[in-house]
């Protein structure tokens, strides 16, 4: 198997969750979507959703802006780029970012999407991360109405899922209620073009990395090109699944589980030939929220393998870490 390959997993080995459970009012029916949450987190690392909520007519939508963004021409995207903005968002040139220590840029181009906050909000004019106005495209007239609407329907969405890692956690349900207000969040809209014939042996769509936050949900088109590392260190691939999306855990998990729980590794490497569009949404909590140990992820007599931190700490080391 060459470097940037991975092996194939038959379907009916991934782990798809119907998360339709957790808006249950049975408690048992909840539970048992936390389990399923447990076994994936604990096996693979991550896991595919369906019962999501978000309309087939909605995804075919943001995609389709997606495309339409990214076909504009060069000066007009980089009229928006994300180095003007207050809070990282906009336009990400291709290779801005080098996400795996060591290896060449990432061939990918990107358009980043916050919470819609003036500059004259508290939160901005506090400094906090990442927080202030989006950029628009003039060029793209849905672009602005649809990411919205997309962005607010994840916020949701990331709530719900954050209840269901609680369960997962043996916890109360509403555990992460003060995570998740006021959260910081970010839709990222990503096109790789396909992998070169003469790349260098390390360039990759998107290098080696685990994400930043709390959880992401990976929406990505029919080309594929996403790997995950298993727990065995093997790369697989996690191949797209219609009306699914693919969640893993980021950082902040597995600082809260003392690595019960991993964050989970992954790339891509776009060699289906055509242009790869994939749309994370990062669920990343309230700035001034503690990231500790949780007591029930320590065993006795065993300390903490990370100091406590703050999402905001944390997420600017991070940031810091990876933009050259």
């Amino acid at each position: 198997m060459g470097k940037l390959e991975a092996r194939h997993v038959p379907e009916n080995a991934l782990p798809v969750i119907d998360i339709s459970g957790l808006r249950s009012a049975d408690s048992a029916v909840r539970k048992s979507v936390g389990d399923e949450i447990r076994a994936a987190c604990l096996d693979l690392g991550f896991m595919y959703i369906v019962g999501h909520g978000v309309s087939a007519e909605t995804r075919s939508a943001v995609f389709a802006e997606t495309a339409a963004f990214f076909a504009l021409p060069e000066e007009r995207k980089l009229a928006l780029d994300m180095k003007n903005s207050v809070g990282n968002a906009g336009y990400e040139p291709m290779r801005a970012q080098t996400l795996e220590t060591g290896a060449p840029p990432d061939l990918k181009e990107g358009f980043y999407i916050g919470e819609e906050l003036s500059l004259d909000h508290p939160r901005v004019l506090a400094g906090g991360f990442n927080l202030g106005p989006n950029q628009w495209p003039e060029d793209v007239p849905e672009f602005r109405n649809v990411m919205s609407d997309y962005y607010d329907e994840m916020l949701v969405l990331g709530e719900l899922l954050m209840r269901g890692v609680a369960l997962s956690l043996r916890l109360e349900e509403d555990f992460f209620a003060d995570f998740c207000t006021e959260p910081l969040a970010g839709l990222r809209l990503l096109h790789y073009p396909p992998q070169p014939a003469n790349a260098h042996p390390d360039e990759k769509g998107c290098g080696a990395h685990t994400d930043f936050g709390g959880i992401t949900m990976l929406m990505q088109d029919d080309n594929g090109g996403l790997q995950v590392m298993g727990a065995d260190g093997e790369w697989l691939h996690a191949p797209p699944m219609a009306d699914s999306y693919i969640v893993n855990l980021g950082d902040m998990v597995a600082r809260w589980t003392n690595d019960t729980y991993r964050s989970t590794l992954h790339r891509v490497v776009n060699f289906s030939g055509r242009e790869r569009y994939s749309i994370p949404f990062f669920y990343s909590g309230r700035l001034s929220h503690e990231v500790a140990a949780l007591p029930g992820c320590l065993p006795d007599g065993q300390t903490a393998k990370y100091p406590p931190t703050t999402v905001e700490a944390h997420m600017r080391d991070m940031y810091a870490r990876t933009y050259v």
